[in-house]
């Protein structure tokens, strides 16, 4: 499975530069550097508010544990789904540990994060439809309205049957967790019992989906205001739909590590059909990957001094 992640990095790798040279890669980097220290300073410290923002979303189903603690365990599951050869599962596995580090039980961990990633994917799902409205109002003739519409129809399905059988779901989640890093037959029992007895605190899932579509929403504020540092001036409505859409085709190529070639397509495929010039797409997508990098890089190297202390 490890061969198959690296595979996959270096063909998103290979295809994210072949972008890059036909739409002139010295035209791309050079609009990325006009932002300057200060642009570069605003994006990366909404990259830090959207974490705080995610850890509290974890921290609303999983009462009990510290919130800074989550918010930490967030930065490091996503710094490991950017930064390493790893799809979102692996991710997951590693923020767990990020937490497990500080006390918590790991049934305690796992069981919120399956939670906590069920109110993110219903949240991803309110924001790409979203997108789909404002595409079918905007773009009315568009080739993508078809198959978009078909697919939010289709996920739409998927959200109601997820959520009459949410407590089946958080089974079967839970006893997956539990094979992903070795756990015995009580550990799976006692994560799955941990999963529904959070799943039952429909308050509590309702607040974290709330949060987590205002954290989709802020993703699209920064592709917004990354456009605008690059010169292009779009209308907001515009950009937040485009970020649903592409960030619907991201989760779709889950088994891409790091979504490497598939954002870029994505902004460059999709950011035509808004009027985005290809390069401009191109540049904005770098400087997402950019923040990303720029803080998941220290965030993976604390971890692992964190692991080291622990040895």
């Amino acid at each position: 499975m490890r061969r198959v992640s690296i595979l996959l990095a270096l063909l998103g790798v290979a295809a994210a530069a072949a972008l890059f040279v036909h739409f002139n890669a010295a035209e791309v980097a050079g609009a990325v550097l006009s932002i300057g220290w200060g642009g570069a300073a605003l994006l990366l410290a909404i990259q830090g508010g959207l974490f705080c923002l995610l850890g509290l979303a974890w921290a609303v189903v999983q009462p009990g544990i510290r919130p800074r603690l989550l918010i930490w365990g967030r930065m490091v599951r996503d710094a490991a789904t950017t930064c390493l050869p790893f799809s979102p599962v692996g991710g997951y596995v590693i923020g767990i540990r990020a937490v497990t580090l500080r006390g918590p039980t790991w049934t305690q961990a796992a069981g919120g994060t399956v939670v906590d990633v069920t109110a993110e994917i219903t949240a991803q799902l309110l924001f790409s439809l979203f997108g789909v409205g404002v595409l079918l109002l905007a773009r009315p003739g568009s080739d993508l309205i078809v198959p978009v519409g078909a697919g939010a129809s289709a996920a739409l399905v998927g959200l109601g049957v997820a959520v009459w059988q949410r407590a089946r779901i958080g089974r079967v989640l839970g006893g997956l967790a539990a094979k992903l890093v070795g756990a015995t037959a009580v550990q799976a029992a006692t994560l799955g019992q941990q999963a529904q007895l959070l799943y039952a605190g429909h308050a509590r899932l309702s607040g974290a989906v709330f949060l987590h579509f205002a954290g989709w929403m802020v993703t699209g504020v920064a592709t917004w205001l990354g456009l605008r540092l690059l010169g292009l001036a779009p209308e907001l409505v515009s950009v937040l739909a485009l970020e649903a859409l592409i960030d619907a085709v991201i989760a779709v190529a889950f088994v891409a590590p790091g979504a490497v070639g598939v954002q870029e397509a994505g902004y460059v495929g999709l950011g035509a059909v808004f009027g985005i010039p290809p390069d401009l797409a191109l540049g904005v997508s770098l400087l997402r990957r950019g923040r990303e990098v720029i803080w998941g890089l220290p965030i993976l190297a604390i971890w692992q001094w964190q692991e080291v202390r622990r040895l």
